[in-house]
């Protein structure tokens, strides 16, 4: 299920890649974390990067935003080479949103979101009654209006990440890359955001997340893509990808998949040693 190599070819989710990464190496130092990965991103869908902590998640998320150059191959964005364009020409299309980001103290929602307008700025073009309707439209498409004159610092976890994401939309670009968005969030704030990032995505919107809760990640993905030690294992969308077989591959994770009962996705149901009725695990998943 990995993808071809070519920057012309369909991917997996259907769809010339708006995004891809063809032979990559990147590191830290002389630890290369990802050696010749190669991964695409189709166009118009949510798609999720998940794996195991260390597996290189994030690396291969700033990787194809350009925040880390890659030691070799290519980040391939709307079929150009990502490395010969204007760090400027690439904020035009692409909007990341960093895991956990902090903003200035005192710093107010409106001027954060105001600075997802720099990009379009110059010398020769400031700042316009253009710019001022862009992020009164991304606050209220995030439904952080009402907080416009509050601190950053002053909201929840779940308003922040509303915020920032607020702030990557005022850029005017329709793809997106969200780092770990629903991180220190609980479970009814996280499922607030991600109905955000699914609302989005209907709007027309690209969205490539990193994300650590598998049943989230099936929940709310059109494609996956898994890792473990740097590498793909597979990609595909949740019922292609993601089997007993697979978790235990990918996680050392002993686990039955089973229907959504409130969806057309799979379920995870992870297998420990507590409260578990053996007679009812598969001889496979018991060893």
């Amino acid at each position: 299920m990995v993808a071809r190599s070519s920057t012309e070819v369909e991917t997996p989710a259907g769809g010339v890649p708006r995004l891809a990464a063809r032979g990559v190496t990147v590191g830290y130092g002389a630890r290369p974390v990802i050696d010749g990965l190669d991964v695409s991103v189709p166009p118009g869908v949510i798609t999720t990067i998940i794996g195991p902590n260390g597996c290189g998640k994030s690396t291969l998320l700033r990787t194809l935003s350009r925040l880390l150059k890659p030691t070799g191959g290519t980040v391939v964005l709307d079929g150009e080479d990502i490395g010969t364009l204007r760090t400027r020409d690439v904020a035009k299309k692409l909007g990341l949103l960093p895991q956990a980001p902090v903003a200035p103290d005192g710093l107010t929602v409106s001027d954060l979101v105001a600075r997802g307008r720099h990009p379009h700025q110059s010398w020769l073009r400031q700042w316009s009654s253009d710019d001022a309707d862009v992020v009164r439209r991304a606050l209220a498409m995030t439904g952080v209006a009402d907080l416009a004159d509050r601190p950053v610092d002053s909201l929840s976890g779940g308003q922040r990440q509303r915020v920032w994401i607020s702030m990557t939309l005022a850029q005017g670009t329709d793809l997106l890359l969200l780092d770990e968005p629903t991180t220190y969030l609980d479970l009814a704030h996280a499922v607030d955001v991600l109905d955000l990032v699914d609302d989005l995505h209907e709007s027309g919107r690209t969205v490539v997340m990193v994300l650590h809760d598998l049943n989230l990640a099936t929940r709310y993905s059109d494609h996956l893509v898994v890792m473990r030690d740097g590498a793909v294992l597979a990609q595909g969308h949740p019922r292609e990808v993601v089997t007993a077989d697979l978790l235990h591959e990918a996680f050392g994770l002993r686990a039955r998949v089973i229907d959504d009962p409130v969806g057309d996705r799979p379920l995870i149901v992870p297998i420990g040693r507590t409260h578990v009725e053996l007679d009812r695990v598969s001889p496979q998943l018991s060893k």
